[in-house]
């Protein structure tokens, strides 16, 4: 074994992405230096300390948690280029022009470490020839990384070597990618816009053109090609407002400047339409308009006949509207390809498109069609990629539909489909890998250590690989949990119901999992099987599921099921195995409530966790405010506990929801020893170490203890600060009351300060008021509007 441990990175320009990229690594604790030139007025630094208070207002937030942004180094090429000898990995952020590149990287090169490996995050450039002019020895250490923006949330990273780039540079920086930032790594031919700009710029290049002919304006095309097609919400024409028109107009140049050869070259002509919205300034959400504008509240589309903005809002037609709901691929696409509806026929003419040219140039921009389909998904959000979607529509009736299209000129090329296509194949996905035409043979997916870290990878239509909704062996399974294993003497719950909510079936399969923990394994780990796909770990208490035992026996017939919800949580806590909680997602209200009475929580960089009960008018009821005072006091150490109580209060009585798992430490709903894990995909494995290495460390349950609570002197001081936001009209009467419950609750109730409680006298208050709050008028307005609507009322 050996390691390749990255101590340090710099990042070459602090514009959007070179900050993004910045902020990221310090997201995953790792140091970065970020470098831009120096400010020509005030600090020499400027430039870069600038970029780094940016960061902390983006929207989505770059920083996992704000604070940290003090973390990135500061410097600029003139006084600090002596900083590059200590840096594993140089990454170049700046501006798409080869010329600038070049004068930079002379720069730098006499600095950079003899063992580092250097980078850039160019977007389509050539990076054989960015790295003209290096010696033999750095261009072996160079390669593109080609980060998707924002960098944080965005899963690809393309990783493009030139024929010089040593193949063991590559794999160790597939490592710290995939592990250590959490990306999704495909590797790209170095070819211009490499896999995923240039198969998606085309695709939007292609839509743009299929919907002049087929006469359909952008807020319907952005319908159709949004999340009915199961991929990103905004569609095609709000996409290139997100990123940028002057961005995506620089993706197009690069393509009209490097690929003249190509039998789609006529494709990437500029939109009249786009060319003039970047001509007038009208850059996109940026620029305040683009192919949309915001007008007070309403939002307009661009009209291309007049060049003004329209109300827009239009959907789908919906005939159109049920073809996309049937759920049989081939039907669905027969369906399309046959109709005379002009949407049909537009959503049929950019299917045919992509097959077309991914077809094409499979060969000459991948290694194989698994990298396409990886890079579509994880670059530009799709659910299933262009390989997939051909594939699940069957193969070969598809193609000949294709065919047909070119032979009869309804295609954008007259270049035929290769001759692989029509071999007798059913695709390009099969067990024994993907395919790949330029070695004629199916290429199995990378054996890199890291991956042995990822128990389950992405899924890949007709891999056939098992999933973890089935793989391993079952232990007992009914429709709301399964309990299974994978030989490693851990004992795996996974969550079967919808957003993995909380009922009866739920509460009696964890207490089954304890008994069956206990007697046969070493510990238990509660994990859901579609926990990298961007599940909910759980979003609470199944409210629909409470319903016909309060109809039937009303608020009364609540109690037993809220007690046993405590007695589940607290035997969990108190197991004697260690249970592992792996939060990913929504953890929320009840799931919060579950994570927290784990022995340990191993949780993805992106959960959002929350007591958020007073949403529909009630308290968290499942110990969620116990472990709040519970916290608090081991927080307080004896010092004055009502400064610590106060923060655990004001989350759960305002329903904050951490926005990562570093935001969720710093509110206490995860602890110091929790671990935060960058790919979802290696949450399960840490969870399984984790859980074994308890275990064999000789893990015992904690002891039982009194905890010293705040008392009527907590109640008081909270409840003066809640009057005077009920009587300055900042919080509803009903908002007074549950602040006041809570308050009552995480203070232990009226009685003396510094009182020693027991954790069912804190559950028992918790049970009571939220039987109180269930009878309340109010409180019912609140659960049956966000049942109806999915929105919380405010009343």
């Amino acid at each position: 074994m050996s390691n390749f441990i990255v101590k340090k990175v710099a990042v070459l320009g602090a514009g959007v992405m070179g900050a993004q990229i910045a902020a990221h690594c310090v997201n995953a604790r790792v140091p970065v230096v970020l470098f831009d030139l120096p400010a020509r007025e005030g600090p020499k630094n400027g430039i870069v300390l600038r970029a780094i208070e940016n960061l902390k207002k983006l929207s989505p937030a770059p920083l996992a948690d704000k604070d940290q942004a003090a973390l990135i180094e500061v410097a600029n090429y003139e006084d600090n280029l002596d900083i590059l000898k200590g840096c594993d990995l140089i990454i170049e952020a700046i501006a798409e022009r080869m010329d600038w590149k070049h004068d930079l990287y002379k720069k730098v090169a006499p600095y950079i470490a003899p063992n580092a490996i250097f980078a850039s995050n160019t977007s389509g450039l050539s990076i054989t020839a960015l790295s003209e002019g290096f010696d033999a020895d750095l261009k072996a250490r160079f390669c593109g990384v080609h980060f998707f923006n924002p960098p944080r949330y965005m899963h690809l990273v393309e990783l493009i070597p030139t024929a010089a780039t040593r193949p063991e540079i590559l794999d160790q920086l597939e490592g710290f990618l995939a592990s250590t930032l959490g990306k999704g790594v495909v590797r790209a031919i170095d070819t211009p816009n490499f896999i995923a700009n240039r198969v998606g710029i085309f695709g939007m290049l292609a839509t743009i053109r299929e919907a002049e002919k087929f006469g359909l304006s952008v807020d319907v095309v952005d319908d159709l090609t949004g999340a009915r097609l199961g991929r990103a919400k905004s569609g095609t024409f709000r996409t290139a407002d997100v990123v940028g028109l002057d961005t995506m107009g620089h993706v197009i140049r690069t393509m009209q400047d490097n690929l003249k050869d190509d039998p789609f070259f006529p494709v990437y002509e500029t939109p009249a339409l786009l060319g003039k919205l970047i001509e007038a300034g009208a850059l996109g959400q940026k620029a305040g308009a683009g192919f949309y504008k915001k007008v007070g509240k309403d939002i307009q589309r661009i009209d291309p006949a007049s060049g003004g903005y329209v109300p827009g809002g239009a959907k789908a037609d919906d005939l159109v509207g049920r073809i996309l709901k049937e759920k049989d691929p081939a039907k669905r696409m027969k369906a399309l390809h046959d109709s005379t509806n002009p949407q049909a026929q537009f959503l049929w003419a950019i299917f045919r498109d992509a097959f077309h040219y991914i077809a094409v140039h499979l060969e000459s921009i991948a290694d194989n069609a698994r990298d396409v389909d990886f890079a579509l998904r994880w670059g530009f959000g799709w659910s299933q990629g262009p390989f997939e979607n051909w594939q699940a529509a069957g193969w070969q009736q598809v193609a000949t539909w294709v065919k047909e299209d070119i032979e009869a000129g309804r295609a954008l090329s007259n270049a035929p489909l290769p001759d692989w296509v029509f071999d007798g194949r059913d695709g390009v996905h099969a067990a024994e890998g993907s395919w790949s035409p330029a070695k004629k043979a199916y290429v199995p997916r990378s054996d890199l250590a890291v991956y042995g870290r990822q128990p389950f990878r992405a899924p890949l239509l007709g891999e056939g690989a098992a999933d973890g909704g089935k793989a391993g062996t079952t232990v007992f399974e009914d429709d709301s949990v399964r309990a299974w294993h994978g030989g490693d003497e851990v004992l795996v719950l996974s969550l079967k119901t919808k957003m993995h909510v909380i009922g009866p079936g739920v509460i009696a399969g964890l207490n089954r999992a304890i008994d069956e923990a206990e007697a046969n394994y070493k510990g238990l780990v509660i994990w859901n099987a579609d926990a990298a796909q961007g599940g909910a770990f759980s979003a609470g208490a199944d409210l629909q599921a409470m319903l016909p035992v309060f109809m039937s026996g009303g608020v009364k017939a609540i109690g037993p099921e809220v007690a046993k919800l405590q007695n589940a949580l607290m035997r969990m806590k108190y197991a004697n195995v260690p249970v592992v909680a792996v939060v990913a997602g929504l953890a929320l209200g009840g799931g919060c409530e579950l994570a927290l009475h784990a022995a340990r929580r191993v949780a993805a960089l992106e959960t959002y966790m929350g007591l958020v009960e007073v949403g529909v008018g009630l308290v968290p009821a499942g110990g969620g405010l116990k472990e709040a005072a519970l916290r608090a006091a081991a927080d307080a150490k004896g010092n004055d506990l009502l400064q610590f109580l106060k923060t655990y209060f004001t989350n759960a009585a305002t329903a904050q929801v951490s926005k990562s798992a570093l935001e969720a430490k710093k509110m206490g709903y995860l602890s110091a020893n929790d671990t935060v894990v960058f790919n979802a995909h290696e949450l399960l494995h840490v969870a399984r170490v984790e859980a074994r290495a308890m275990f064999d460390a000789g893990y015992r349950a904690p002891n039982r203890a009194l905890v010293p609570v705040a008392g009527r002197y907590g109640m008081a001081t909270i409840g003066a600060q809640l009057v005077n936001m009920r009587d300055g009209g900042f919080i509803s009467a009903h908002d007074y009351k549950l602040g006041m419950m809570i308050a009552e609750i995480v203070s232990g109730g009226d009685i003396e300060p510094n009182s020693l409680v027991s954790e069912q006298w804190l559950l028992d208050l918790e049970r009571k008021a939220f039987m109180e709050l269930l009878g309340h008028p109010k409180t019912q307005e609140r659960i049956m509007g966000m049942m109806q609507t999915g929105k919380p009322v405010r009343n």
